[in-house]
């Protein structure tokens, strides 16, 4: 490092000789070519300004970085042309790193750096140097700035910043930026390499530093491989108890490539056997699962052959030429023979029987054999379920299935058996198979009429009059093509008033046969109706309908078939009559309900009017204390002036001090009214305690000069029931009602509320 240190600070000087000696003719021309003047005091002369030339001027100087000699680095030398070399000139540096850094020798100006310098850290100082006059102290030159660059050498490698890198090439691929070294680089042989990149700078030259990363290359996947069988033939076994639909065994084809070009389709080719099997991909192994389409059978066929075809369902167009992308191989399947239980000749049985057969009559029989090669006999029983079973038996070894019971058509039309066979050498091995029983109907029930009827006819009916369409129903199964008639029975068919129509489709018609029905003669017909069945025994019933003569208008709109309405209004049905009468309930309650208040009404104006004594209402526009003053109101406002309490304090505000009591003195007899009224508002005005809103204060004072003096009990002393109003009789038809008011009723003080 040192010899490399010392080499670069000979090229250096080589390069740039001279730019650091002060005093050097190419200092002086860059001295000359930025003159500076200054005027210095010249010590022993004069004291008149001489104007000097400035003798040190300076730009830059330079140091090597990574400096690992054992004395300080020079740097350069600075010299003022008053420096005569007596020691009496001092130097001094300041600024960037000057005493850290860089060091001045104060006599000679001399320069040198005292610690290696990095340019990639710092690549320049400032600093500033400055002549002093060591005995006065005072500068011989003005402060100057200079720089100090440190000159770069070749002291960094190249870095990778991102190293080591991976990169990723199709196989086979052709020259591109990262070239192949071999030709068809095939992934299958090798995947993975590694590549050491080396770089140099200074262009590769002696000297120069270099770097180095690692480059991971991966050869990606294409397809050039088809998948290839690892055997041209698979053995299966497969017993012949598998169920359709399951799984019986795998074949693989194995491809080298990865991913997506390693996906393989599975084929069976068309041939002997293929049809019933089937053959699918798993997607996880790439393996194809061959799969049972049909239900096997050892003693039909033991063994079957077929090819399979695999190839890949991603193809690489490039690789074509290579050859065809899939392989074939045959499967063969061993059928093994397994002990199977009993198979019957029939999916389902039905059988029919007649109700009411009797018990023990075979209806059928059932047949299930074993089909394996040793074959074994076989046991019939029923899979009993519920108690519908037990109108069954079987024989165990014929299967003959016979009524253990009578059979009612109405009650069960149709039973569902279950009957197990199993092997008598191998027990467990059952199979099971469905009997349905029909029970056919025997007529024994005779046809009635489908629904009561409510049958009507008018009084103004002519004859050959539809009034009725019937139908008719039967508790027994009809079978195809059976059907009711209808006729009337032997004893009505010689009255002249109905008659039954048969329409031969199941229903019929009841028909008028006179001009004119009369509810008064009579109002209800029975009409008795013969209804046979077609079947064998043939069954016949009897039914009466029964017919009411009603009243109707000239369209033959019924308005009334009761007896009651014979003899009513014209025009007026029950209906009308029952809504009448309502009306008439609902306005004799509300006729009484106007009377009771009315009087109630009556009863309390008279109690008001009695106990109603606020004669004088006297208003005052002062400002109340709002809808929350619920104490302003006093009720001794009311009462007569005479015989107020004395010392009576106001309840509608609370009393902070004592208050003064006022004396209230009673009115004179022959006192004027808006005297009387006048003296209260000037009571009131200088009333201290009175509050600043609204008040309501009554007077009951009715004044004099009145013939009849006052009528109010308010000046009065005794009670009312002490009074006598006999007097107001004698008044005049004026006092008429008050006389009648007060003298007919006693007053009772214990009623008033």
């Amino acid at each position: 490092m040192l010899t490399r240190n010392c080499l670069s600070l000979l090229l250096w000087v080589l390069f740039d000789g001279g730019l650091l000696t002060p005093l050097h003719p190419q200092a002086q021309e860059i001295l000359e070519a930025q003159p500076r003047e200054n005027v210095v005091p010249v010590p022993g002369r004069r004291s008149s300004a001489q104007r000097v030339k400035r003798g040190w001027v300076w730009n830059q100087f330079f140091v090597l970085e990574e400096y690992m000699g054992s004395e300080p680095q020079y740097v350069g030398k600075l010299h003022s042309d008053l420096d005569k070399g007596v020691g009496s000139v001092k130097y001094t540096l300041s600024g960037d790193g000057a005493g850290t850094v860089f060091t001045i020798d104060e006599t000679t100006g001399d320069i040198h750096a005292i610690r290696s310098l990095d340019r990639e850290e710092k690549p320049f100082y400032t600093l500033r140097a400055q002549a002093v006059d060591v005995d006065t102290k005072k500068p011989l030159e003005p402060e100057s700035e200079f720089i100090i660059k440190v000159q770069d050498i070749n002291d960094n490698e190249p870095k990778f910043l991102d190293g080591p890198y991976v990169a990723s090439v199709p196989e086979m691929s052709p020259v591109g930026v990262i070239r192949t070294a071999l030709p068809n680089m095939d992934r299958e042989v090798k995947e993975q390499y590694q590549v050491l990149i080396q770089a140099k700078d200074m262009g590769g030259q002696l000297g120069g530093l270099a770097g180095t990363t690692t480059v991971n290359i991966t050869l990606t996947d294409v397809n050039d491989n088809p998948p290839r069988f690892p055997k041209s033939i698979f053995h299966l076994k497969v017993p012949e108890t598998s169920h359709v639909g399951s799984a019986i065994g795998r074949i693989r084809a194995v491809d080298p490539d990865f991913g997506k070009n390693a996906e393989i389709e599975y084929n069976i080719v068309p041939g002997d056997g293929g049809n019933l099997f089937d053959i699918t991909t798993d997607e996880y192994t790439q393996e194809g699962v061959i799969k049972l389409k049909k239900p096997l059978d050892f003693e039909t066929k033991k063994a079957y052959t077929f090819k399979v075809e695999a190839s890949n369902l991603h193809l690489d167009h490039r690789f074509h030429s290579v050859g065809p992308f899939k392989d074939t191989a045959t499967v063969k399947i061993n059928v093994l023979d397994m002990d199977e239980p009993p198979v019957f000749s029939k999916p389902m049985y039905t059988m029919e029987v007649y109700e009411d057969t009797p018990v023990g009559t075979i209806i059928g029989a059932v047949t299930a054999q074993d089909l394996d090669a040793g074959s074994s006999s076989v046991r019939y029983f029923m899979d009993w379920k519920n108690d519908v079973d037990s109108y069954f038996t079987i024989d165990a070894t014929e299967g003959t299935i016979a009524t253990n019971e009578l059979l009612d058509r109405e009650s069960t039309a149709q039973y569902n058996l279950s009957i197990i066979a199993s092997k008598v050498s191998n027990p467990p091995l059952t199979s099971k198979v469905n009997v349905i029983i029909n029970v056919l109907d025997v007529n024994e029930f005779p046809p009635e009429i489908s629904v009561p009827y409510e049958t009507s006819v008018c009084e103004n009916a002519k004859p050959g009059q539809v009034i009725q369409t019937i139908t008719a129903a039967d508790k027994d199964l009809s079978p195809a093509g059976q059907r009711f008639s209808f006729k009337l029975s032997s004893e009505a068919s010689n009255k002249p008033n109905f008659t039954v129509h048969d329409y031969r489709n199941n229903t019929a018609g009841i028909e008028t046969r006179r001009n004119g029905y009369s509810r008064r003669q009579q109002e209800l017909y029975f009409l008795p109706i013969v209804i046979e069945d077609s079947s064998y025994p043939v069954q016949s019933s009897t039914n009466t309908l029964t017919i009411r003569v009603c009243r109707c208008d000239s369209d033959g709109t019924i308005q009334s078939c009761n007896v009651e309405a014979i003899f009513l209004p014209v025009g007026l049905s029950t209906g009308a009559l029952i809504a009448i009468l309502l009306c008439i309930v609902i306005l004799l309650v509300i006729v009484v309900l106007y009377v009771a208040l009315r009087r109630q009404k009556k009863k309390d104006t008279l109690m008001t009017s009695k106990e109603d004594i606020r004669d004088n209402v006297i208003h005052y526009d002062d400002e109340g204390g709002g809808e929350e003053d619920t104490q302003a109101f006093d009720i001794g406002a009311l009462r007569n002036p005479k015989v107020i309490e004395d010392n009576k304090m106001r309840r509608d505000i609370k009393p902070d001090t004592l208050r003064f009591t006022r004396h209230r003195p009673p009115a004179e007899d022959n006192t004027d009214i808006r005297d009387f009224i006048n003296q209260r508002l000037q009571e009131n005005d200088v009333d201290p305690s009175a509050p600043p809103y609204d008040s309501l204060a009554t007077y009951a004072y009715e004044g004099n000069g009145s013939v009849a003096e006052s009528l109010s009990s308010i000046d009065s002393l005794t009670t009312e029931a002490d009074q006598d109003y006999d007097y107001l009789s004698d008044w005049g038809p004026r006092f008429k009602i008050l006389a009648d008011m007060f003298g007919e009723e006693s007053y009772n003080p214990d009623k008033v509320t």
